[in-house]
């Protein structure tokens, strides 16, 4: 019998190289019906995660999917010399009306395993910041054409919040960073993974 694939909704983030293949995957997932929302993004990976992805790039693109089963699809045919990276929300932690519009997302890991009581902890510690419209938790898959050196160990445990602002990318970079400081006062060690300032809406 065969093993049915589990399809998640979530994020996906491609790197936009002024290339062949991130022109194809742009246009695709702006006529894609499985595609929410599309935004070019700056990326900047926090120092703790950069070993990991020693590809990174600035510019990418981040898009806000229903069915995680065809982004793998997407990705597997126009597959990168850059890293790709996909996160699966299997839990929703929370998601409300906030003024202004989205203009960040955060993406963090916990360097622990799946704790009920940690997890309702964060959840609230975040619903306590007014700006965070969206929170979820799953995992992250990655593609690229290059096999990275080092495995990144903590992809099971992924958190990614939106932020609706009208402040800069570097106010609200302060304001994420400052959020994880107070979760981390608590006990609980939630490292920055990358930070997504949102440049241009597409889709």
């Amino acid at each position: 019998m065969s093993k049915l694939a589990l399809s998640y909704s979530g994020y996906v983030c491609a790197p936009y190289l002024h290339n062949h293949e991130s022109v194809e995957l742009k246009e695709l997932w702006t006529n894609s019906k499985n595609i929410e929302k599309l935004f070019f993004v700056t990326g900047t990976f926090s120092n703790e995660s950069k070993p990991y992805f020693s590809d990174a790039t600035n510019h990418y693109l981040l898009a806000k999917f229903k069915d995680s089963e065809q982004i793998s699809k997407d990705l597997s045919k126009h597959n990168q010399e850059k890293t790709s990276f996909v996160f699966n929300i299997k839990d929703d932690l929370f998601q409300r009306e906030v003024e202004g519009e989205t203009n960040f997302v955060s993406v963090y890991y916990l360097e622990y395993g799946d704790d009920g009581d940690d997890l309702h902890e964060i959840a609230n510690l975040l619903l306590k910041r007014d700006k965070i419209e969206i929170a979820g938790l799953g995992n992250m898959n990655t593609f690229c054409l290059n096999t990275s050196k080092f495995t990144f160990p903590y992809s099971e445990n992924i958190v990614v919040i939106e932020v609706a602002s009208e402040k800069s990318h570097q106010s609200v970079k302060k304001y994420c960073d400052q959020t994880r400081r107070d979760i981390t006062r608590k006990g609980m060690i939630m490292t920055n993974l990358m930070s997504l300032s949102i440049l241009d809406q597409l889709k």
